[in-house]
């Protein structure tokens, strides 16, 4: 099966699933930049809950850009705060310590552009996986693709479909019960090398 994908901001466990399903993996690279949507953001636990963490980025809605076209602001220390929020999060995780070292460098090299530095964070959790990260990417945009699943709705927050995944133990769900469909990090800082055969036995809605 060939699926049509977004690279987002460390994707959603779901958007993993689809992923793992797919014999093929196109990303779509083609299409106009928007709002409010997983692209630029990824929602981890946090000791209050579900914790969305955002990268700052340089877009107006007057002036329609490409994906690929969108830079990141870097006014803000937004890399320093995700790791210290990743930190505080889940440094009493089962495998914090067996992943940290490899994601630490994302947060520590200048970020400019939102799309290759989302393709550099897929990349590193493929390699803590220790999966390859084997892809095509899209040549035009299309509205609606023919001969693969179109898993692109998975990067629209706005209209999320709802999502049934099996609960897996997390570092605050005494506090707030299970949170599903997290950011891959969460499943990753807690299952560690189980997160494949987590992510494998998991159904999606698209």
């Amino acid at each position: 099966m060939k699926v049509l994908i977004h690279p987002t901001y460390f994707p959603s466990i779901a958007h993993f699933v689809a992923m793992m399903k797919a014999e093929s993996l196109v990303f779509e690279i083609s299409d106009n930049y928007q709002k409010q949507t997983y692209r630029n953001r990824t929602t981890i636990y946090g000791a209050n809950g579900s914790l969305d963490l955002n990268v700052p980025v340089h877009y107006t809605q007057k002036n329609r850009q490409l994906y690929r076209d969108v830079a990141i602001s870097n006014i803000d220390n937004w890399q320093d705060l995700h790791f210290k929020s990743l930190e505080s999060a889940y440094s009493a995780s089962p495998f914090f310590e067996f992943y940290i070292d490899d994601l630490k460098p994302l947060f520590e090299i200048e970020a400019t552009n939102i799309m290759d530095f989302n393709f550099r964070c897929l990349k590193v959790v493929f390699d803590c996986l220790q999966l390859p990260f084997e892809y095509k990417t899209t040549q035009v945009f299309e509205k609606e693709p023919k001969n693969l699943l179109d898993a692109r709705s998975l990067a629209n927050s706005r209209k999320e479909i709802e999502q049934t995944l099996e609960s897996y133990a997390q570092v605050f769900d005494d506090k707030h019960g299970f949170l599903k469909n997290l950011s891959i990090l969460d499943l990753l800082f807690n299952e560690g090398p189980n997160s494949i055969i987590y992510l494998e036995s998991q159904k999606l809605n698209l």
